[in-house]
């Protein structure tokens, strides 16, 4: 997978009348001005102490791709290094569009300073042939390989979190529940603007209402997500956190809210299910913020607080 140096973003479409094949070429046009150095003044510079690679997992009848970014920093060898670094697997936002380089700014920082080794899952984007369940499966079986080759990998399976940001912190919300079922112990679950149900009442929140058409038209992008996200006849629930039936004996949370965020209160619903579920929780908000603010740090001035304070949850979650 190779990174456009020079790119063009495209217009962004009418999502409430998009085609498929306009919604492809939207895609394709869109990520390769993500992942191009123009983008960098947006998307921001990626820590000059990390190391970025792509790396496919193979899996039965497909290849994973995944952005690998390690510390190269002296003195990131010794014992540590030796027994394996902590794991950070990530999943990007974006649902029907997005794409792992993307979010290089804040990977390689957290890379570098932690140090650890971030995976980030290039999932299955959604589609009307790819739905959310399809990717929710690419997180989890990223998560399970890497894991059962961890010496492979560098790193250390007793120091591990997970962390995803809108699409993507749904589907590390759904990792972290399979982690518990199949009794695998995560260290922490990072969740940055989640969007965290897509059944009929995901439109049914206040900050939906309030900000579905500003500073973004939000409103139109949401619907186009529920809609490739669930078939007709799927089920709705199975992929939305939100209504899990049990929220007990998950990893420690940290809950990113940003406020002018159409999403916003899925964020804080889901942070009082699990504080009321008894899963220790901190729920962080950034007033002021938008959606996606994380992944835009040449434009959004707190970007910068909240990779820190990712930085630091971490770093306790993943000391012992």
């Amino acid at each position: 997978m190779s990174e456009t140096t020079a790119a063009t973003r495209p217009p962004e479409p009418d999502f409430s009348a998009i085609t498929t094949a306009e919604l492809l070429a939207y895609r394709d046009a869109e990520n390769r001005f993500r992942s191009s150095g123009a983008a960098r003044a947006i998307l921001g510079e990626p820590d000059p102490g990390a190391a970025i690679d792509w790396r496919k997992i193979a899996l039965p009848g497909r290849d994973l791709p995944v952005r690998v970014y390690r510390s190269t920093r002296a003195g990131d060898g010794g014992a540590a290094a030796r027994d394996g670094l902590p794991l950070v697997l990530h999943v990007h936002g974006g649902g029907f569009v997005g794409t792992a380089a993307q979010c290089d700014w804040a990977n390689s920082h957290l890379a570098a300073r932690l140090p650890a080794v971030v995976v980030s899952v290039e999932h299955r984007l959604l589609a009307p042939d790819s739905p959310l369940a399809d990717a929710a499966d690419d997180g989890w079986d990223a998560l399970a390989q890497v894991l059962r080759h961890a010496p492979r990998w560098g790193v250390d399976p007793a120091r591990t979190a997970v962390f995803g940001e809108s699409c993507g912190a749904l589907i590390t919300a759904l990792t972290a529940l399979r982690a518990r079922d199949t009794g695998l112990g995560l260290a922490a679950q990072i969740l940055v603007n989640p969007a965290v149900e897509v059944t009929g009442t995901m439109f049914d929140h206040a900050s939906v209402t309030e900000y579905a058409y500003r500073p973004t038209r939000a409103l139109p992008q949401l619907r186009l997500f529920q809609r490739l996200a669930v078939p007709p006849g799927a089920d709705a629930r199975a992929v939305s956190p939100l209504y899990a039936d049990d929220l007990s004996g998950l990893a420690p949370a940290l809950v990113v809210v940003p406020t002018q965020d159409a999403v916003a209160d899925h964020g804080r619903r889901y942070a009082e299910r699990l504080r009321a579920a008894g899963t220790p929780t901190r729920l962080s908000t950034y007033p002021g913020a938008r959606h996606a603010f994380l992944t835009l740090p040449g434009v959004e001035p707190q970007a910068e607080a909240a990779r820190a304070e990712i930085c630091q949850f971490l770093r306790a979650a993943l000391a012992s």
